[in-house]
């Protein structure tokens, strides 16, 4: 039986065929995000505080999509997961994302050398100088550093998503029974989970954490980890319906869909505690260079701190708990919507606080488009007695039209890129000794 629907399998050579339709809705809308990104640029004053901070965060986001899709293919590979096999050329996609996203962190390396951002306090030797704790980082924390590591992770997990890739569509091609091309992703699948374990919180530290140069936690690798999870799961979804409503994908079942909804649930749920639990702990320690990366957030950005919990633990909670739900197409495409736009969210949360502060720490003035109308004050605080009111900022307090439209020209991008991707190979991997397994999946 085993060979007969392998034989069957190896007839099923679908391959994705972009329309004209498609890419021109996706140049659009990259037009789009370019137009906002230019008026950003004019728009921004000395040193475009705002255009580089939305270049660095949609760059580190979609970078982190590509590569948590390629650990989530090796954990899986290594466990003999067989239920993902059906739909692991989307995941496969998303990895080879990693090229496009070292070329964009490139620019991000050059900003620094030529020293034209504000993203970084460490990257200005003048202020380093006369910082004790930032003179302290400095061996970490320096332009060489960052590029190393940066250039080394993901070129280094691109040549595993390469070959890892190029050996699965080899094995389209084998004699039914031969799977050496199996055996050698395997090892390369294993020999990927201790590399990006290890160098991705080098990254992290590096790309996010250190926009707030002063503080630091020992979960932030896990805590940004898991909402790129979640990121990508939610696109895994969304691509994955929409190709099923274009007729590919026919193997894929409601009996998949299930085992992604529990995983968005369950990721869900384990970045709330990450959330929580880096919160209580720093607060419980009350120590001055870690509690003002809250307190920031607190006080200057407040309403997006709880819009941030609500949309990316209370939502989903209520909405994918129940288990029929992760069954139903409008419930499971709402949900994933939400997360994908509630996680970006997290990452903006996660750089602009720290970039804005960079900005007035460097030059000495607010950022422009600031308001010192108290009609206009979005949060105060109260500290050492004296009253200070946060003054709201467009794309630093809240995503303004501008960065939304930044981060659609990226989501256009990766999807174009996605769907090149996709057109390269049979979308159902053939050769693949799960194949039949995941064909004939069932959730108990």
């Amino acid at each position: 039986m085993r060979e007969i629907d392998i034989m069957k399998n190896r007839t099923n050579t679908a391959q994705f065929e972009m329309t004209q339709n498609q890419r021109t809705t996706l140049f659009a809308i990259m037009g789009f995000g370019v137009l906002c990104m230019l008026i950003t640029m004019i728009s921004d004053g000395a040193g475009m505080p705002r255009f580089w901070s939305n270049f660095l965060l949609n760059s580190v986001f979609f970078t982190g999509i590509g590569f948590v899709s390629l650990f989530a293919m090796s954990a899986m590979i290594t466990a003999y997961s067989g239920w993902h096999v059906a739909f692991k050329r989307i995941w496969e996609a998303y990895s080879m994302f990693l090229i496009v996203g070292l070329v964009l962190m490139l620019v991000i390396i050059v900003g620094i050398f030529g020293g034209f951002h504000y993203l970084y306090e460490w990257a200005d030797k003048e202020i380093v100088a006369g910082d004790k704790v930032l003179t302290g980082k400095a061996s970490f924390l320096n332009p060489v550093m960052y590029s190393l590591s940066t250039i080394v992770f993901i070129g280094g997990s691109y040549w595993f998503a390469s070959r890892m890739r190029s050996l699965s569509i080899q094995e389209d091609a084998l004699a039914v029974g031969d799977y050496s091309a199996y055996h050698k992703i395997k090892r390369y699948a294993a020999g990927f989970l201790p590399f990006g374990a290890f160098i991705s919180i080098v990254a992290i530290w590096q790309w996010i954490m250190s926009v707030d140069a002063h503080w630091y936690s020992t979960i932030f690798a896990w805590y940004a980890t898991s909402s790129w999870f979640v990121a990508f799961l939610s696109m895994t979804i969304l691509l994955l319906y929409y190709l099923k409503h274009l007729g590919y994908f026919t193997e894929v079942t409601a009996e998949h869909f299930h085992d992604l909804g529990k995983y968005l649930f369950a990721f869900s749920i384990f970045w709330t505690y990450l959330w929580f639990s880096q919160y209580m702990l720093i607060w419980y320690g009350n120590i001055g260079e870690e509690t003002i990366y809250f307190k920031t957030q607190l006080t200057e950005h407040r309403m997006l701190f709880f819009v941030n919990l609500i949309i990316n633990f209370v939502i989903p909670f209520f909405v994918l708990i129940r288990n029929d739900t992760k069954r139903k197409i409008g419930t499971m495409v709402f949900s994933s919507i939400i997360l994908l736009f509630g996680h970006w969210l997290d990452f903006f949360l996660m750089v602009k606080p720290g970039v804005k502060n960079t900005y007035q720490n460097i030059t000495g003035s607010g950022i422009a488009g600031a308001s010192s109308d108290s009609s206009e004050a979005v949060g105060a605080m109260v500290a050492d007695g004296a009253k200070a009111a946060s003054t709201f900022v467009d794309g630093f307090t809240f995503p303004g039209v501008l960065d939304i439209g930044v981060f659609l020209g990226f989501l256009a991008l990766f999807v174009y890129f996605v769907m090149k991707q996709l057109g390269k190979a049979n979308l159902s991997p053939v050769g693949d000794p799960y194949i039949g397994e995941s064909f004939h999946h069932h959730v108990e």
